[in-house]
């Protein structure tokens, strides 16, 4: 058995069904090892979203996904991934090829240090010099990352490694890893703050998100019957429908659910990540934090919990719940600013004008998407939007990135919750900027046999940029450009195009595209004054 064939054997003993990516020549022993094997290689147009598939199957499934590449330019195109897993917190194997090791026949052909530039960006980065250490590296690499925190990892898999004989170097079988219980002081130490708090508040970030979690915050809600907010990247850790629900921070600081963090005398914030922009800023003698995470609170500027709790975060809140259930009397006055908040965020949201509202967008959307329907939105002042506006009553079904924030991620983000979940309707909503910066992935969504809608919210600018380019006072220059036809351009890809010409257009130019089945692009206009009316003007008056 040669080290290629070693590698995809560990990889099939880590429960691998898929790997993506751009072969290359240094992996021509790996992609025939693969060939014969149980794996299916689906190739992409591109290295990036390669590694964006791979960090989203991470992502909802709890494993990590895997992508493949061959040396320098290929693999450099993970960097952006890279950083999208690790900053995001999903898991996720980076499988890079290299030049032989061993001998220098090509001098320093496209020989970058790939292993070195992948450091930063990685929970770990590693070059593979001997074949019959390949079964313990690849256990180890899934290991790592998996275990809180979840992110990526790096192996860089050399040409002349790939083809050395290996012997019988054996698998490693893979175990559970239980995470430690929270200590009983911890526990105490919570109930006590919590119980001797006149308006307790509860967050959740972007680690509630956590594929597993959902059923315990959920009973964490019922039974301490405490109000709550989430981050953007926590939203539907505990559905939207809950009477407890105030709203999503989808900005800092002066949207209406800072009136309920502004009220609260303690946040209790479960699986915050400093990575997220941040949902409010603390202050000293503004209000106690009590962190409840896997791992201990990064203390930053503006968040430096005065407690903490850290362990198994479903355990540890049904250790919290025990202490606290039946003794905590919900404020009379959270039901009228609840309802505030709400009312004023759905403000509009039917409005019939056009180019269509942001909030008519999101409304419209809504009415489509079944419970356990799939958002998944690239990066645009859009996001904004729907962070604010769109309501889940499931875990992981708006898929946004508020970590990295890149542009470019929500079209493979979508093609692998379609890929998961095939029976499902999901939703690509991307701006004309983002979807053009991995847009040949139509290709490989449609030669995939896919499912899928994409949304392109057209404004013919870098919306969000020109949107803080006015706030700021400077003038509207330097972020427009023109568009290609989109109806044209998804048939150039074997899909079917659309383009939204009224306001009343939308929901059935979606309903019909979702009962169809199959690859559909619809494109529709949008009218981003709502951006300084909202954003800006309200939201202003509002604090003042």
């Amino acid at each position: 058995m040669k080290g290629s064939d070693l590698l995809v054997a560990a990889l099939e003993n880590e429960g691998v069904d898929r790997i993506f990516g751009v072969p290359g020549e240094e992996n021509l022993d790996v992609v025939e090892s693969l060939r014969r094997s149980s794996i299916e290689l689906i190739v992409t147009r591109h290295e990036q979203p390669a590694a964006f598939l791979a960090a989203t199957y991470g992502r909802l499934t709890g494993k990590p996904g895997v992508a493949l590449s061959t040396l320098g330019p290929g693999a450099l195109n993970f960097v952006t991934g890279a950083a999208y897993g690790f900053l995001g917190g999903m898991p996720m194997v980076l499988i890079t090829g290299q030049k032989a090791i061993r001998q220098s026949r090509q001098a320093h052909f496209q020989i970058v240090d790939v292993v070195a530039a992948m450091r930063p960006l990685t929970k770990q980065s590693q070059q593979i010099v001997s074949a019959s250490s390949i079964p313990t590296l690849v256990r180890n690499a899934f290991r790592i990352a998996a275990e809180e925190r979840p992110g990526p990892v790096h192996l860089e898999l050399p040409e002349d490694v790939a083809a050395e004989e290996a012997g019988d170097a054996p698998l490693v079988p893979a175990h559970a890893a239980e995470l430690p219980v929270p200590s009983p002081e911890a526990i105490k130490r919570a109930s006590d703050l919590i119980l001797a708090a006149k308006f307790p508040l509860l967050m959740f970030g972007a680690g509630a998100s956590r594929p597993q979690l959902a059923p315990a915050l959920s009973d964490f809600v019922r039974r301490v019957r405490i109000p709550f907010f989430n981050t953007q990247m926590g939203k539907g850790a505990v559905g939207g429908a809950s009477d407890f629900y105030l709203g999503t921070a989808a900005l800092s600081e002066r949207d209406y659910v800072h009136k309920a963090i502004d009220r609260a005398d303690l946040i209790v914030t479960i699986g915050h990540e400093t990575v997220e922009k941040p949902p409010f800023l603390m202050s000293q003698g503004r209000h106690q934090v009590i962190h409840i995470g896997f791992v201990s609170a990064t203390i930053e500027e503006v968040y430096f919990p005065q407690a903490e709790v850290i362990g198994d975060i479903a355990k540890g809140l049904d250790l919290l719940a025990g202490q606290l259930e039946g003794g905590l009397k919900t404020n009379p006055d959270w039901a009228a600013l609840r309802k505030d908040i709400l009312d004023h965020i759905t403000d509009r949201a039917e409005e019939d004008r056009f180019p269509l509202t942001p909030q008519r967008i999101v409304h419209d959307v809504r009415q489509v998407m079944p419970p356990d329907g799939i958002v998944a939105l690239d990066n645009g002042m859009y996001k904004i939007w729907f962070a604010r506006n769109y309501r889940t009553d499931v875990a992981n079904t708006l898929l946004l990135d508020n970590a990295l924030a890149t542009m470019g991620a929500g079209l493979p983000s979508g093609m692998m919750a379609a890929l998961l979940y095939p029976q499902r309707r999901v939703l690509v909503v991307a701006g004309d900027g983002g979807f053009m910066m991995n847009s040949q992935e139509l290709e490989t969504a449609r030669r995939m046999k896919l499912n899928l809608v994409v949304l392109i919210i057209e404004d013919h600018a870098y919306g969000m940029i020109r949107w803080k380019q006015a706030v700021d006072g400077f003038a509207d220059w330097g972020l427009t450009f023109d568009n290609p036809d989109f109806v044209a351009y998804a048939a150039a890809y074997g899909a079917r195009g659309r383009r939204v010409t009224t306001a009343s257009g939308l929901a059935p130019a979606l309903e019909e595209a979702f009962s169809a089945g199959g690859l559909h692009l619809i494109a529709v206009p949008i009218d981003y004054s709502e951006n300084i009316r909202v954003l800006v003007d309200e939201l202003r008056h509002m604090q003042d």
